[in-house]
């Protein structure tokens, strides 16, 4: 289980949000709503340990998890994967290549066979094996987001998963999410878009 519990977080002089408490557990989703410039992307790297809170805590399976100024918390980072605004991708490396190198950098089996499939699951069939730079943006995002169907981590924080997917694609991403949550798996989301999957799932809204 993941508990955030009176979380606040300030950006320089801004407060962004104060006495965030919720808690996440296996097979539920937690769709993050707020107005833009509220924290919603903060909160999720917080959770990540890619920032100090302010104040509060977060635990993962009852065992501290917060990032300090000492410390980076490894138990969660290592239980989770973080698809942000940045798909960190290399454009001179074709989704294939990329796929494997964030397998490998992860400490992830990952079989070519496996690669493909997750690829063309994603509906890059046929661009496996093109350069990511002529690739649309849409097509971009889709390589990124097939880290999910290889991935073996039981948390997901997805900072608008769904931007820049055409409709075909929007219903892969929700049969991958809805098929973690259904083994178990835990999903935190952010979205300028109503979220409708399986599971148990709930909207918080984040306030200053």
């Amino acid at each position: 289980m993941l508990t955030v519990s009176q979380l606040s977080c300030r950006r320089g002089d801004r407060r962004l949000f104060s006495h965030v408490s919720f808690t996440l557990a296996s097979g539920q989703w937690l769709h993050l709503e707020g107005d833009n410039g509220v924290g919603k992307t903060s909160l999720m790297r917080l959770i990540c340990g890619l920032g100090v809170p302010e104040e509060g805590d977060i635990t993962w399976r009852n065992e501290q998890a917060s990032a300090t100024d000492d410390d980076e918390p490894q138990t969660l980072r290592n239980n989770l994967i973080y698809l942000g605004h940045q798909l960190a991708i290399k454009e001179d490396l074709t989704p294939l290549e990329n796929l494997q190198t964030h397998a490998a950098i992860s400490g992830t089996p990952l079989s070519t066979s496996k690669a493909m499939a997750a690829l063309a699951q994603m509906g890059l069939r046929g661009r496996e094996q093109l350069p990511v730079k002529v690739l649309s943006q849409g097509q971009k995002r889709r390589s990124a987001l097939a880290r999910l169907i290889v991935s073996e981590v039981p948390l997901w924080v997805l900072d608008e998963p769904f931007v820049a997917l055409d409709g075909t694609a929007q219903q892969v991403l929700r049969t991958v999410i809805n098929s973690h949550l259904s083994h178990g798996g835990m999903v935190l989301l952010t979205s300028h878009q109503a979220v409708s999957l399986d599971g148990q799932g709930r909207v918080y809204r984040l306030s200053a």
